[in-house]
């Protein structure tokens, strides 16, 4: 695999996080430099990782299909989602842990996860294709990173406008995304 497929590959798995950046995004309240970089380094880390793991785990145990993949996206996305809904409903305006300017390490652990979880499935396939594993990696973690940042500024400025809707539809895209991924299985 060449550098150029290895880009597109890098685009396409950086979608994902892009996406839930946007949600993201739709549901803070104040936009800082801090936390936009804190969602894009979360997820360029967890896609840079995973198919590193993949990679790693189908070397050493000659792992074909890592088979509960599809199935932890689609609850911990679904979780995710429900809460985005269901926050958008409560009437708590002093509320400053919302779940879209949650920014801890246990909500971003758990959304780097959702969003990488195909990346893993990824890794295994670049052991058995000889991929450079190392330009994978990088090339993989630093588009999702810029992803991550122009899907947060996005969501944002129509967030900011459309508030409750606006975390009623992230909510919706993350609860489609967890049925996607489901149906892929």
């Amino acid at each position: 695999m060449g550098i150029t497929e290895i880009f597109f590959v890098s685009i396409g798995l950086g979608m994902d996080a892009f996406a839930v950046s946007i949600c993201k995004g739709l549901s803070m309240l104040k936009i800082k430099l801090k936390g936009i970089l804190t969602v894009a380094i979360y997820f360029g880390i967890f896609q840079a990782l995973m198919p590193y793991l993949g990679y790693i785990l189908a070397k050493k145990f000659g792992i074909e299909v890592v088979s509960l993949n599809g199935f932890i996206a689609f609850i911990l996305l679904s979780i995710i989602g429900i809460n985005m809904i269901k926050e958008a409903f409560s009437k708590k305006e002093d509320n400053i842990n919302q779940v879209g300017d949650d920014l801890s390490f246990k909500t971003m652990v758990i959304l780097g996860i959702a969003t990488s979880i195909d990346a893993l499935a990824a890794g295994v396939s670049f052991a058995c294709l000889n991929v450079n594993i190392y330009l994978a990696i990088l090339s993989i973690g630093i588009i999702t990173f810029i992803l991550s940042i122009i899907g947060v500024k996005i969501g944002n400025i129509f967030g900011s406008k459309y508030k409750g809707i606006s975390e009623i539809i992230g909510g919706i895209i993350l609860i489609l995304m967890a049925f996607k991924i489901l149906l892929k299985i």
